[in-house]
C-alpha cells in the first residue's frame, strides 16, 4: 500500500468529493515551491494526473503549457485506491485492445493461491467493533455517520474499512450510492 503524507491524504480525499476528481484547489497552507513538491511526488507515484482544463467548464488551473492551454490535476484510480475508494465505474479496455486473457500465468506470476487473512475478532466495545455493528445494520453507515459515532476522521474511516476490516479481518466491505443519503458501506450480517 503506498505510504501517503498527511498532505497528500487531504488532497486526494478533497479530489474524492468532487465528482470530476479535480485535486485542485490545493490546501491553502501548501504554497510555492512545497506545492510542486507534493504535487511531483504525487505525479511520480501515479496518484494524480495533468489533463488538459476545461477552461469553458471553470476548471482551476495548476499550470498553463507553452500554447496559452491550462492544464488541471486530477485524481487517478491509484489515488483514490490510495485512500480506500474504488472507483465507481472501473475503466473498461478501450476498444479494440488485444489483450485477451490466456490460460497459462505470466511467468512472474505466482501460481499458488494467496494464504487467506487471518481472521481475527475484535473484543466488544471498542471502535472496530463499533465500527462492524454499524457496517451490519440494515442500512448501513455512510462516512459521515462513522466520523459521527466514532469521532474518527473521514481519511481514518476510510483507511479502517480498507485495512484493518477488508485486508486484516477478511470481511467484504461493499458499497452503494444511495439518494439523499450518499455513498453507503455495509457488510454482510451474520
Amino acid at each position: 500500500m503506498t505510504q501517503l503524507s498527511n498532505t497528500q491524504t487531504l488532497i486526494l480525499e478533497a479530489a474524492a468529493e468532487r465528482e470530476t476528481r479535480i485535486a485542485l484547489p490545493l490546501p491553502e497552507t501548501l504554497r510555492g515551491g512545497a506545492a510542486a513538491k507534493v504535487v511531483a511526488a504525487m505525479l511520480a507515484k501515479g496518484l494524480i494526473e495533468e489533463v488538459d482544463a476545461e477552461l469553458r467548464e471553470g476548471d482551476p488551473v495548476w499550470r498553463e503549457t507553452g500554447d496559452g492551454h491550462g492544464v488541471t490535476l486530477v485524481a487517478t484510480d491509484a489515488g483514490l485506491a490510495a485512500i480506500g475508494i474504488e472507483p465507481e465505474d472501473a475503466n473498461p479496455a478501450p476498444a479494440g485492445a488485444t489483450d485477451a486473457p490466456t490460460e497459462e500465468p505470466a511467468p512472474d506470476t505466482p501460481t499458488e493461491p494467496k494464504a487467506a487473512p487471518k481472521t481475527h475478532t475484535p473484543r466488544e466495545g471498542t471502535k472496530q467493533a463499533t465500527l462492524i455493528a454499524m457496517l451490519r445494520a440494515p442500512d448501513g453507515a455512510t462516512i459521515e455517520e462513522i466520523v459521527a459515532a466514532l469521532d474518527w476522521r473521514p481519511h481514518t474511516v476510510r483507511g479502517a474499512l480498507a485495512g484493518a476490516l477488508k485486508k486484516k479481518l477478511g470481511l467484504e466491505v461493499t458499497s452503494e450510492k444511495v439518494e439523499n443519503r450518499g455513498r453507503v458501506y455495509s457488510l454482510p450480517r451474520d
